[in-house]
């Protein structure tokens, strides 16, 4: 089934859920992605200056990786589509123009956004606004 391209659509079918626990983004030594898969990442990009992880702030702790901000994340559940215009750049605007930052992660099914763990249930009733 193809995603969904229709931005009306899209943001009247979202339905944001809030992930479980704590999140960070870092950076690490190394070109693989296999190189850290025991730390199970959520992402990876590998970057001119080092391969960039999501992952779970608990296994960042373990593995004593360095981070900067903890994050919670929100899944789009709407059936994206990776052709579809406008539909993060409606969702970042949402948030900025309330004072949240957001990292916005698209995957081959659904978008993911994740805000400063202490702005997730504000960025969470946001984003819900942006369906009615």
């Amino acid at each position: 089934m193809a995603g969904e391209t229709d931005l009306e659509k899209l943001l009247a079918l979202m339905q944001p859920e809030l992930l479980d626990g704590e999140y960070v983004f870092c950076s690490v030594e190394g070109k693989s992605y296999g190189d850290y898969a025991e730390l199970n990442p959520l992402s990876s990009f590998l970057e001119a200056e080092g391969l960039s992880l999501l992952l779970s702030k608990a296994s960042a702790d373990k593995a004593q990786l360095q981070y900067e901000s903890v994050f919670r994340g929100i899944t789009l559940a709407v059936h994206s589509s990776l052709d579809a215009v406008g539909f993060t750049a409606a969702v970042s605007n949402k948030l900025a123009n309330n004072g949240i930052p957001s990292n916005v992660v698209a995957a081959h099914f659904h978008d993911h956004v994740f805000v400063p763990a202490e702005k997730a249930e504000l960025a969470l009733h946001l984003l819900t606004e942006l369906e009615e």
